[in-house]
């Protein structure tokens, strides 16, 4: 079962694709969170959807809010991935122990070993105030998260 709307957001301390450290609890009091997870680098909905992202930046920074996103890929695969499709924001590396910080917001997929699409919109307190959870093939809407940070 995911994290709802309304409870304190896990803390975590995951690994970026430059291996440095990031804690979610850094942000608190500083920044709202937008933390979205994907199942795998490299494949067609995910790029696609990261690339949105990317291409939307200014609207999660003009709304002091720090993008974050999760997948259960190694560092070394989030840095390669990241060169080559051009993001700026951290792309955070769940992969050992593996799923833990997926599992912990209730999106881990046991069989297929990886996270669902799960968004969750964490406010400057660290209170989840908007969540969507997608399958694995259905992509995510964009000015959903966006509706979702102007209610803050």
């Amino acid at each position: 079962m995911a994290i709802q709307v309304g409870e304190k957001a896990p803390d975590f301390e995951l690994k970026d694709n430059h291996g440095r450290a990031v804690k979610l609890s850094d942000f608190r009091g500083r920044q709202n969170v937008v933390l979205l997870f994907y199942p795998f680098a490299f494949t067609g909905v995910c790029t696609g959807e990261l690339c949105e992202l990317r291409d939307n930046l200014p609207q999660f920074s003009d709304r002091d809010t720090q993008l974050l996103a999760v997948s259960n890929d190694s560092i070394h695969t989030l840095r390669v991935f990241a060169e080559q499709e051009g993001f700026e924001y951290p792309l955070l590396s769940d992969f050992w122990p593996h799923g833990e910080t997926s599992r912990a917001y209730g999106v881990f997929d046991e069989d297929k070993g990886c996270a669902v699409r799960g968004t969750f919109v964490i406010d400057k307190e660290g209170v989840v105030r908007w969540t969507v959870v997608n399958g694995l093939p259905d992509a995510r809407d964009l000015n959903e998260y966006v509706k979702a940070l102007d209610t803050l």
